[in-house]
């Protein structure tokens, strides 16, 4: 039986940034996830500035953000007409090249084996883990980093709590100008121009030579327009959004479509003896309101800067000590920040309610005037200004 601190179960972005941060400090660690090369999966396709300083966190953001896209200047539109224009703070990149450029950041000394975990023991001093292939691994600490797949926590008695089924849908696809190189933009975010239509936002921004597109659209997960859609998307886009195309001129989508309905769900009774759930194995976050990338780096961020080196200090790995990381108040701070966002985001972009319908009006009449100082003056965006959408504790750390 193989021996470690640390097994790692899940090799997506959560568990690869695990491996990295404990091979760097030198903690025995072993990675398990069946996948050699982690394979297309559409899911976060870009970084956010907030991102990005958490990223710097774990001393590998140079290595990972390298092989990144920076999106350069976005124009904020609706009706299809320009409201502001923000300096570029996003940086474009696929998920599995993101997962596989982590990966390559693992230490050598960190063992990755590609199996399946199919059972996990669990106590307050040794852990053990039964793979795929018959081995057996046991350890101090499992971290549990398998994002959806609930097979394992149902076998550990873990309950999950549905909080918003289907509470949106991902659309994912490549566009490209018709009869010119490029468009007018670095790139675009395009709100919903009706509420009836049942859609957030459009947002298009560069990886590489292509200009990829995010649709979020509030919807059941069977309605006939998302076959609509992946049916004649050009068509269907300009007529949910009529404006577009006086932005973007002539184009066509250059890709398959991708569809993806999200729940947000979180795992109950997760205080355990030995284990600890980080990323969407913990809970799961909203892709419109852009969050999903912040929980995970967040929880993988305070888990080895902070909790992984006092828990493997001193003996035992009981359920109180590691009640300390799920009781942390950036990591909390983080969690509900990233729930509170998901349900107003609906709620600002399908609710008819006179409430709604103000603040509307009120978010874009505010873009619309700052977007008018800003080109009158030539002033970038306040770093104040930017911090608005970080959780008060999130900018302590930061």
């Amino acid at each position: 039986m193989r021996d470690a601190d640390v097994i790692i179960v899940g090799g997506g972005l959560a568990g690869s940034l695990v491996a990295a941060m404990l091979g760097n400090a030198e903690v025995d660690t072993v990675l398990v996830d069946p996948h050699a090369v982690y394979p297309d999966d559409f899911r976060c396709e870009k970084l956010d500035r907030v991102q990005v300083e958490i990223l710097r966190k774990t001393g590998l953001a140079d290595a990972i953000l390298q092989p990144t896209t920076p999106n350069g200047e976005t124009w904020v539109a609706r009706f299809g007409r320009v409201v502001d224009k923000l300096p570029g703070d996003q940086h474009g990149i696929f998920y599995a090249p993101l997962v596989n450029t982590v990966r390559r950041q693992i230490p050598l000394d960190v063992t990755q084996i590609f199996a399946k975990a199919t059972v996990l023991a669990t106590s307050a001093d040794r852990q053990r883990v039964t793979l795929s292939n018959g081995d057996e691994i046991s350890a101090r600490l499992i971290v549990l980093a398998n994002g959806l797949n609930v097979g394992l926590r149902d076998k550990l008695g873990l309950r999950r709590e549905m909080l918003s089924e289907c509470h949106s849908i991902s659309i994912g696809f490549d566009v490209k100008p018709v009869g010119r190189r490029e468009f007018a933009f670095s790139a675009l975010t395009h709100y919903s121009e009706r509420i009836g239509d049942r859609a957030a936002f459009l947002t298009l921004f560069p990886i590489g030579p292509i200009m990829r597109a995010n649709l979020f659209v509030y919807r059941e997960a069977h309605d006939p327009w998302l076959r609509q859609f992946s049916a004649v998307p050009r068509e269907t886009l300009l007529a949910l959004m009529p404006g577009l195309g006086k932005l973007t001129g002539r184009f066509e989508i250059a890709s398959a479509i991708q569809i993806r309905p999200v729940d947000l769900y979180a795992t109950r009774d997760y205080r355990r003896d030995g284990i600890v759930l980080v990323g969407d194995a913990f809970s799961t976050s909203c892709p419109a309101a852009g969050t999903g990338a912040r929980k995970a780096l967040t929880d993988v961020e305070r888990l080895c800067n902070v909790y992984v080196p006092r828990w493997l200090a001193a003996p035992g790995m009981n359920a109180d000590k590691i009640a300390g990381f799920y009781d942390d108040p950036v990591k909390q701070a983080c969690d509900e920040f990233s729930l509170e966002k998901a349900y107003k985001l609906r709620s600002f972009s399908i609710d008819p309610s006179l409430r709604w319908r103000a603040q509307r009006w009120a978010k874009f009449l505010a873009q619309y005037a700052v977007g008018t100082l800003r080109r009158r003056k030539g002033r970038p965006v306040s770093g104040a200004a930017r911090q608005q959408d970080v959780p008060a504790a999130t900018r302590a750390e930061t």
